[in-house]
Formats: C-alpha cells, structure tokens, sequence
C-alpha cells in the first residue's frame, strides 16, 4: 500500500473540488460515510462547513477519520 495521496473529486454545495489522501484515509472515510448512511460528498460536506477555514478540507478529513478510530477504540 502507498503512501502517496490519491486525488478524487468530491461535489460540495454543488461545485466539484478535488482531495488529495492516501488510500488507507479515503477507505476509512468510506467507511465512516456508509457506516453514518451518508453519501460520501454529504459527509466531506459537513467537515467542509464545521472546519477552521485556515485548515484545509484534506487535513480536516484525516483528522476527522483519526477521531472517529480513536472514538471507537476507547469505546
């Protein structure tokens, strides 16, 4: 498994934006977005709305997917 981001493009508030993680961060986050029944652009969409707007939307979704493991872990 690489370490190097990998691009997609997510629709958020109906305009097309590309991410850039690395496959084991987008995996989880498809995870978490099934796990929660949202569609995977939902999902990015509320981490978009609820982020810092000096952090960036990748940073946000990895941060958000490393607290939902630690979540789970602790519970």
């Amino acid at each position: 498994m690489s370490g190097r981001p990998v691009k997609h493009s997510l629709t958020l508030q109906g305009h097309r934006t590309s991410v850039s993680l690395e496959e084991v961060f987008w995996r989880e986050f498809r995870r978490i977005a099934q796990e929660e029944g949202m569609a995977i652009n939902a999902l990015a969409a509320a981490i978009d709305e609820a982020r810092d707007p000096d952090v960036g939307l990748a940073s946000s979704i990895r941060v958000f997917v490393l607290n939902r493991l630690l979540e789970q872990r602790r519970a």
